[in-house]
């Protein structure tokens, strides 16, 4: 069924045919006209599915022309990536429109932001914590509110949103059309969803645990010493358009990022150590292929939707089998296809287990041609912790000297001070 034949006017139409979408996907073809209706949704698919799409686009529909007042609208996110995401997806979808829409996230200034509302807004894109300091700073009012829209509930759910949420729901108009997007709907999600919602449709495609069908997966077992040999070599062996690396910790990602770019390689990294304005060119970079890599951790697994990743390296292995599912669907997205290895150490076999236990899948293993896996394990990389968390020691002999103290007279302000034996 074409996008002409679910409701949609023809401005809107017009925009998503100049994305090159032709067809919408199930769950776009199902929660559209379900959402222009004006009902409350509950919907669940797949990670890669296009559930962006689904509630921006009759959203926009049902808005009609700008209006100065307060906003019409409220999308919750999780992340500042996917907040950035959706709010350039509406105005992207609602480019031949009037419509207004506004970001508001932390890592970047508040003057921007209050200005954009102070000049009307019809919808909002937020992280829930800048909400709040709005809220609370009485810079945004919620009383003209027609739709709330939770996205990637199980997400906020692991990041511990839910009682923010729950007092933001609180805050909103009685009379709304409420939508929650969720790739996984468990208790705690129904419980906010029997507090948010009324009677809602409930829309649930394929099994959150499938891995898409487009991806093919693989495991190569490797020991721990051996790890990023194995990846350099796996990178000189595949032929990628561009790959996202996923690391478990922040340093973890730093480290890996840096030994990457020796070799020769054009990196990104994004984690949460990172200020706005790096993780916001990390992004785009990659996006704009500056960068054949992108080495991040699990704040990328959600949502963020990169169009042409060919492959997903688990370089550690994922912390939950439902973030292994989210990890991979950053690939195989919009009918391309995709793959997605992981490199797992001895230790990693439990992990492994449950993840398989959780796809209810089998993953091959596999082994690289031509990579020597008895060869020696190299001298450790100055500043990387050893397994379990060591660090290695420098030699005395390679250590640089003490600096010689320095002693500021008494008085200047924060300075040390010494005189005759006291300190």
């Amino acid at each position: 069924m074409p996008f002409n034949r679910l409701g949609l006017y023809s401005s809107i139409v017009r925009a998503v045919l100049a994305k090159g979408y032709a067809e919408p996907t199930p769950i776009q073809e199902q929660a559209i006209p379900a959402v222009l209706t004006g009902r409350d949704v509950i919907a669940s698919a797949q990670t890669g599915t296009g559930k962006t799409a689904a509630f921006a686009l009759p959203i926009l529909n049902r808005l009609g022309p700008h209006q100065s007042s307060a906003p019409r609208v409220l999308v919750l996110e999780p992340t500042r990536e996917l907040a950035a995401q959706v709010d350039e997806a509406f105005r992207e979808f609602g480019k031949f429109t009037n419509l207004r829409t506004t970001l508001l996230h932390g890592g970047v200034g508040y003057g921007a932001q209050r200005t954009a509302l102070r000049q009307g807004s019809d919808i909002v894109v937020a992280t829930v914590g800048r909400l709040l300091e709005f809220l609370d700073g009485k810079y945004l009012r919620l009383d003209s509110l027609q739709v709330l829209v939770l996205d990637e509930v199980d997400r906020m759910l692991d990041m511990g949103f839910i009682d923010n949420v729950t007092k933001i729901v609180g805050l909103c108009p009685k009379k709304r059309q409420t939508l929650l997007f969720s790739a996984t709907v468990r208790p705690k999600i129904e419980a906010l969803a029997g507090f948010a919602l009324t009677d809602p449709l409930r829309i649930a495609i394929g099994t959150a645990r499938t891995p898409s069908e487009l991806v093919t997966h693989a495991v190569y077992p490797v020991k721990h010493a051996l790890k990023f040999l194995l990846l350099l070599a796996l990178l000189e062996k595949i032929e990628f358009k561009s790959v996202i690396v996923f690391a478990r910790t922040k340093h973890g990602a730093d480290r890996i990022a840096r030994r990457l770019k020796e070799a020769g390689h054009s990196v990104s990294v994004i984690h949460g150590n990172r200020s706005q304005g790096q993780r916001k060119d990390a992004l785009a970079g990659f996006k704009e292929g500056r960068y054949e890599l992108m080495v991040a951790t699990d704040i990328a697994s959600r949502g963020i939707d990169v169009a042409g990743v060919s492959h997903v390296i688990n370089y550690d292995i994922p912390m939950t089998p439902d973030d292994y599912v989210h990890r991979i669907g950053r690939t195989g997205r919009a009918s391309a296809l995709g793959d997605a290895f992981t490199l797992a150490t001895p230790e990693d076999a439990d992990d492994l287990r449950a993840i398989e236990r959780f796809i209810k899948a089998t993953i091959p293993q596999l082994t690289l041609e031509g990579f020597d896996y008895n060869a020696p394990p190299p001298a450790p990389y100055p500043g990387e912790p050893l397994r379990g968390g060591r660090t290695p020691r420098i030699k005395r002999e390679d250590a640089a000297p003490p600096a010689a103290p320095v002693y500021h007279p008494k008085g200047k302000p924060g300075a040390h001070w010494k005189s005759r034996g006291r300190r």
